[in-house]
């Protein structure tokens, strides 16, 4: 069994981006500029948008962090992001989900200016993935396709089973690993909560990838020996042995299946360097662009 280490793979694309950068400096041309909008104080946003401020600033990228309370309204972040949108120096920015209730993703998502929509979330980016034409990537698939390459893993004619149907994960990384492309060429399977014998179609799966929302969701006796697992899910769990009381887990019950696998990402250090990496590229391209 091998670990499909996503810290070293991401630090080798931090590299290749710093160098990108440095270029631009060298040359005169504009430094990318990330802005990340952050509503209340959820501790797993706070943690994200922090690690996507310190990667900005490893690789060179000017980056800045708008902080509101959460009980901000709904015209008030609206204005936020028109005041993004017409900042001439901000090429890409994320507004970091989940929101509070009271406002709304869909409005506040669909006013983003799709050329900085960095999340890749805008129906018009969306849009554009599905025909195959140049748009901002969902950070989250697109670094897992990036991972599963970068690791040589061969995806052309495998399965590949999808465990999960969100609009920011599962939907949008089926399309993505259904491309007729040397990184992708799958045939997918999109599974979800109300599938029926759900086991049935993990057990066929070549290639996992697991998005489900729910701690060690996937069991040994869902996978194939010899499958490759990707999870991308992260869960705080209560633990007696941490000084914080706790331990991150994903949505596979690592310890049990990973003996079964050819290939799997641990939790933390699988997916989740790789969705900021991808966002950094996103804004990278906004820049040139």
């Amino acid at each position: 069994m091998e670990r499909i280490d996503g810290k070293e793979i991401a630090a080798r694309v931090k590299e290749e981006l710093a160098t990108e950068i440095a270029d631009r400096a060298r040359k005169g041309k504009k430094i990318p500029h990330l802005a990340a909008v952050l509503v209340g104080n959820d501790p797993a946003s706070e943690t994200y948008v922090a690690a996507k401020v310190k990667a900005c600033q490893a690789i060179g990228m000017k980056s800045t962090e708008l902080r509101f309370p959460a009980d901000i309204n709904e015209e008030q972040l609206l204005e936020v992001v028109d005041r993004l949108n017409s900042d001439v120096d901000v090429d890409g920015y994320i507004v970091q989900l989940p929101l509070p209730r009271h406002l709304s993703e869909e409005k506040i998502l669909s006013r983003i200016d799709p050329a900085k929509d960095v999340d890749g979330f805008h129906p018009l980016n969306a849009g554009k993935m599905l025909l195959g034409l140049p748009a901002h990537l969902p950070a989250t698939p697109a670094g897992i396709v990036e991972l599963l390459a970068r690791h040589g893993v061969k995806t052309a004619g495998k399965h590949c089973v999808i465990v999960g149907r969100s609009n920011i994960v599962g939907t949008p990384l089926s399309v993505l690993m259904s491309r007729k492309n040397p990184r992708a060429n799958c045939t997918v399977t999109l599974c979800h909560g109300g599938t029926t014998d759900l086991k049935r179609f993990t057990l066929q799966a070549d290639i996992l990838i697991v998005a489900i929302g729910s701690p060690r969701f996937i069991t040994a006796d869902m996978v194939k020996e010899g499958a490759i697992v990707v999870d991308v899910g992260v869960h705080r769990v209560p633990s007696t042995t941490t000084k914080s009381g706790y331990r991150l887990v994903g949505d596979v019950d690592f310890d049990n299946v990973a003996p079964r696998c050819s290939a799997i990402t641990p939790v933390p250090g699988g997916v989740g360097p790789m969705t900021i990496v991808s966002l950094l590229r996103n804004t990278l391209q906004a820049t040139t662009r």
